[in-house]
């Protein structure tokens, strides 16, 4: 990983936009590519806003937020992944799109270049049949905000050599990272999968009447979220005794939703209820209440962070 020194990132959305921070942090030289000049505007200014969030929070000093800010550089031209050693995409999640992108940049990249996609789901392989050299291609996948949350999931599709995905993850080491590696493709990786079989369950409590979607969520946050966010399934497990897991999956797997679709999701979804970006979901957002649950979270998800990764 030494021979990394110029990183492009494709795609100035949430995503992008955060990631460029982070490598620009760990005096990577690093651009944000995208087709758009707009969106690389509305990029900067939400640039600025989160590195004056980390500022207020004590995780940077005026000093370090100019010195990251001034190491980002701003790209439209597919010219700027030419001379990069690493390429972390984030483009629209649509193959046919990827299929575009890929087949252009990994022409234009550097041959040794290491190429990353970061899909929350789509198929490396299936990805990697538009790159050249598809060996040195893997899926990167962050989770949002990625400068706050510390997974990063390393994908192998079946031309991914281990060399490539051993240096995705010392990468990931060194932005200081919680890396893991799956060994082989399932739709979804780890998080998302897990994530999704908890809210069909909470979307099937909800639907039943059992329960309110707050006080789901209260349950969760409380409950087994606070146990996760510092032990694992596994973990949790051993230490409540295997014998006590195994007595109640054996009685409550198969009461458990195992439905295809959520209503409850759907319904939102055709009322154009979409969550924080349309100022009403299963909570309401509007009058500001959108910038104040946006902040909420990232407030908490910061004194996580300080409590079990900042060093020093």
């Amino acid at each position: 990983m030494e021979n990394v020194k110029s990183i492009v990132i494709a795609g100035a959305g949430t995503m992008g936009t955060s990631l460029v921070q982070i490598f620009a942090k760990y005096d990577y030289k690093v651009a944000l590519y995208n087709r758009a000049t707009p969106s690389l505007e509305k990029a900067k200014k939400q640039i600025a806003l989160s590195q004056e969030s980390l500022i207020a929070a004590g995780m940077s000093t005026e000093e370090d937020s100019k010195k990251v800010m001034e190491k980002i550089q701003y790209a439209t031209d597919k010219n700027v992944f030419a001379d990069c050693d690493f390429v972390i995409e984030n483009i629209v999640e649509d193959m046919d799109a990827k299929h575009t992108f890929w087949g252009e940049v990994s022409s234009i990249a550097k041959e040794d270049a290491i190429l990353t996609s970061n899909t929350s789901g789509l198929s490396i392989t299936e990805m990697a049949k538009a790159i050249k050299r598809p060996g040195r291609f893997a899926g990167m996948h962050f989770f949002n905000p990625p400068h706050l949350v510390p997974l990063v999931e390393i994908i192998k599709g079946n031309e991914t050599t281990d060399e490539t995905a051993d240096a995705i993850y010392r990468l990931a080491e060194i932005i200081d990272k919680k890396p893991v590696i799956l060994q082989k493709e399932v739709d979804g990786f780890i998080g998302n999968r897990l994530q999704c079989a908890i809210l069909r369950e909470a979307a099937n409590i909800v639907e039943m009447g059992v329960a309110t979607a707050e006080d789901v969520d209260k349950a969760v946050k409380y409950g087994i979220g606070f146990r996760y966010a510092c032990i694992g399934p596994f973990e949790t497990a051993d230490l409540g005794g295997l014998n006590i897991f195994n007595a109640v999956t054996e009685y409550l797997l198969p009461q458990l939703s195992n439905a295809e679709s959520m209503p409850v999701l759907k319904e939102k979804v055709e009322k154009g209820q979409l969550g924080v970006k349309s100022g009403k979901g299963f909570y309401d957002y509007s009058n500001g209440k959108d910038e104040e649950a946006i902040r909420n979270r990232d407030e908490k998800f910061i004194k996580l962070y300080k409590a079990f990764y900042q060093k020093g």
